[in-house]
């Protein structure tokens, strides 16, 4: 069976948390599709030294591997920064096009997250998701996550790291984040993930009841 489900939103709203249980619960295929924009941007500020260089990164994405995804270090503020740069690049965005849309195809079912899944990736996936969640929530989720690899984090500079994120993934000229009409909106800022995966499991299992 091919069922698609994309789930789209902002960085720390539990998008990924909620992709990765309703891929489990379902026996899905899981892809976050942010880990590929992290990798390129990993290794786009090693060999450009700190800077990111469109070409470079276009030809890091074309040359991405699986085990570039397995890197210990592509969950840091740094690289998440990185990732957000190189994902604004057109040539990037082309080139892990079809490694994305192939991943969607897949037989037995596949669940995507990231900013772009609904409205290009999987224009016609059989479920949209659109998790979200007030800054603040965000940030504080986010500086939880952060301070446990390093004490020294701080509330204010994780807000403003978020903010920037925000304004560069819902701005950028090609593939900007935005819920598509037809995704269904989920505010996690009063839902813990228990409540919220309940409740995007049972949207798809609806749909899947309706293709009977």
């Amino acid at each position: 069976m091919q069922f698609t489900v994309a789930i789209d939103g902002p960085a720390a709203a539990g998008k990924g948390t909620i992709a990765r249980a309703v891929a489990e619960a379902f026996g899905f295929a899981h892809l976050d599709t942010g880990l590929l924009y992290r990798a390129v941007g990993a290794k786009a500020m090693v060999r450009g030294r700190g800077v990111i260089v469109p070409k470079l990164a276009e030809e890091i994405a074309r040359s991405l591997s699986a085990d570039d995804l397995l890197r210990d270090d592509l969950r840091t503020a740094r690289v998440a920064q990185a990732a957000s740069k190189v994902a604004a690049l057109p040539e990037v965005r082309a080139a892990l096009l079809a490694f994305q849309k192939d991943f969607a195809q897949r037989d037995g079912g596949a669940v995507l997250d990231g900013r772009d899944i609904g409205s290009v990736i999987c224009p016609d996936a059989d479920v949209k998701l659109f998790v979200t969640a007030s800054d603040g929530v965000r940030a504080k989720r986010r500086f939880e996550e952060l301070k446990i690899k390093n004490p020294e984090t701080r509330l204010e500079t994780v807000a403003m790291d978020l903010r920037q994120r925000d304004i560069r993934d819902a701005s950028r000229d090609v593939a900007p984040m935005q819920a598509v009409e037809d995704a269904t909106v989920i505010d996690t800022s009063h839902m813990d993930i228990d409540a919220a995966t309940r409740a995007s499991i049972a949207i798809i299992q609806r749909a899947i009841d309706a293709r009977g």
